[in-house]
């Protein structure tokens, strides 16, 4: 089964007002899911992606994000 990877990556509002990063992933076994990121994290995902802009975090791993997830706010 293919790795889950970044399908698209928005910026949305928070519930706080803030922006957040709203990421869908999509999985090998063609499902989908999203996950919401602040500003700090999305920050930490185009660093870890090597990225600057929002269309090239599509392709990228789901482990990237994972990362994050699992170490918030390093």
């Amino acid at each position: 089964m293919a790795e889950a990877t970044i399908e698209r990556a928005v910026v949305t509002p928070g519930h706080d007002g803030s922006a957040e990063l709203l990421v869908t992933l999509r999985y090998g076994n063609g499902g989908s899911g999203h996950v919401s990121l602040d500003a700090d994290g999305a920050a930490r995902l185009f660093d870890l992606c090597g990225v600057t802009r929002l269309e090239d975090l599509a392709g990228q791993s789901w482990r990237h994000l994972m990362r994050i997830l699992d170490q918030p706010g390093e």
